[in-house]
């Protein structure tokens, strides 16, 4: 029976309070799939490191499961509060306790987690360096310092895995695509056999209006395998799911859901989130064709970046002002211009970038004098990235980059032609090509844009809810452009390249 998914706040309070627990719970037909995979080996006991109101317990009790509950939940309000259909005994296991605080005895052949998703910039530095150490002893080496709570929730639940156990997590895709994504998945797999990942398609995403890209991963602590299925979902049906994954074949899709047999290796090298790549043409790395950086972290938008009406009003002079753009959606093509910058003024839209080096303030125009006084009393000198510069209105340097890329987004063309010269603030990235000549530089942009690199793209960043996919500056400079696409827009080669080979 398909069940459709849940209907989480879309934001004020609630949803903020749903960001600073990580409480984002499990839809019931997930629920379903994930606890009967576990329960397949009819284990004594079902254990839960982050509990909740108890969606997995309920499944279990639903799927017929009559043995003992354990596990963990610091939010006793939450476990007793919500209707879960669990009566006062199916509660008895369950400890009012953080999971990754306390030291669990003993071992588990049925774990199923939905973590607390808790990334790492909302964990205090004491925590981390805490979490950090017991990860990097189960491991054996060092995790990126961006590592959310939800990777130490896997990983000491597979410290707890009893051998021929099995293990069902519920994890965003930075698990999967992060820089510490192929060491991380290359040593678990190395030691517990990789059973399953089901991947989903917008129609039966388990959290419909977050900007997070949830996937399932199926572990057991059995021998390693040399394969994987690789599943993706188009509507949430658990029991097509379930025979996909009783029955995968590299030949077949159960209903709508794809199955696909994947090498491990190839799996964990292309991304356990990401499709397997297509055959690849002989490329060139962005990177040796443009130079990539982030645009401008003004540290005080409202203060440096300015309408031309609220430059003029204040008396600021031109010369210490240059256009800029600071939003995505004010590119609503794939080229900037002048008249647009112009529209977006006369829309109320700040375009001018207030850019100031190392001037003394006795050295300036009495007004833009008065406007940085006007700052100081305002204590805007003492935002965090303000405090760090000598002097606090010392501007990022930053020459107007040719090309622009909105690094975060769902719209298809993501590069754009920056015919206005202007200089964007940190919603884009600054492409700088090797070779600065006006008809390579548009050769580029057009081969950027081609739908083969465009596709590419799912291969170098991270994905996220609805479509998104964020791409770093380092990140970007992986980008695959295949030389046959570059070629037909024109672009030559007058020198040596290397070609994208791995």
């Amino acid at each position: 029976m398909t069940r459709r998914p849940v209907t989480l706040p879309s934001g004020g309070p609630a949803r903020e309070a749903l960001r600073r627990k990580g409480q984002f719970w499990t839809p019931a037909w997930l629920a379903d799939v994930m606890v009967r995979w576990v329960l397949a080996d009819q284990p004594a006991r079902l254990f839960d490191p982050a509990v909740g109101p108890g969606t997995f317990l309920t499944a279990a009790r639903r799927a017929g499961f009559r043995g003992a509950f354990a596990g963990f939940e610091p939010d006793r309000e939450v476990l007793e509060g919500a209707p879960s259909g669990l009566s006062t005994g199916d509660r008895a296991g369950i400890i009012a306790a953080d999971f990754l605080a306390a030291t669990p005895e003993g071992r588990e052949t049925a774990i199923v987690s939905n973590p607390p998703y808790i990334r790492h910039h909302r964990l205090d530095p004491e925590r981390k360096q805490a979490l950090a150490g017991v990860s990097d002893k189960f491991l054996g080496f060092a995790l990126d310092g961006r590592t959310g709570l939800h990777v130490h929730f896997l990983l000491r639940c597979l410290a707890l895995l009893a051998p021929g156990g099995r293990l069902a997590f519920l994890l965003p895709a930075d698990v999967f695509e992060g820089v510490s994504a192929e060491p991380l998945w290359r040593e678990i797999s190395s030691r517990f056999r990789l059973e399953a990942v089901i991947t989903f398609e917008p129609g039966a995403a388990p959290f419909p209006g977050v900007d997070t890209n949830a996937l399932v991963v199926l572990l057991s602590h059995r021998p390693p395998a040399a394969s994987l299925a690789w599943l993706r979902v188009p509507e949430p049906d658990p029991e097509e799911i379930l025979a996909a994954l009783d029955a995968p074949s590299a030949a077949r899709a159960a209903g709508g859901t794809q199955v696909r047999i994947r090498d491990r290796e190839e799996a964990i090298t292309t991304g356990l989130s990401r499709p397997p790549r297509p055959e690849r043409a002989a490329s060139l790395r962005l990177g040796e064709l443009a130079r990539v950086v982030r645009g401008v972290a003004t540290g005080a938008n409202d203060f440096f970046f300015l309408t031309a009406d609220r430059a003029a009003e204040l008396g600021l002079d031109r010369q210490f002002l240059h256009r800029g753009v600071g939003r995505t959606r004010d590119c609503l093509t794939n080229t900037l211009t002048t008249a647009d910058l112009d529209a977006l003024d006369l829309a109320g839209r700040a375009t001018w970038l207030l850019r100031l080096e190392r001037e003394a303030g006795s050295d300036l125009p009495a007004a833009l004098r008065a406007y940085l006084e006007g700052a100081e009393r305002l204590g805007i000198p003492d935002r965090h990235l303000l405090a760090a510069r000598r002097p606090w209105y010392r501007m990022e340097r930053r020459p107007p980059p040719p090309i622009l890329f909105a690094y975060l987004g769902r719209r298809n063309c993501r590069f754009v032609l920056n015919e206005a010269s202007a200089i964007p603030l940190t919603a884009f990235l600054c492409l700088y090509p090797e070779d600065g000549r006006p008809g390579q530089i548009k050769s580029l942009w057009q081969a950027l844009n081609h739908p083969t690199t465009q596709s590419n793209l799912a291969y170098v960043g991270k994905s996220y809810g609805r479509g998104a996919i964020k791409v770093e500056p380092r990140q970007l400079e992986r980008l695959e452009v295949p030389i046959h696409v570059l070629e037909e827009a024109g672009w030559r080669r007058d020198g040596p390249e290397r070609l994208a080979t791995s």
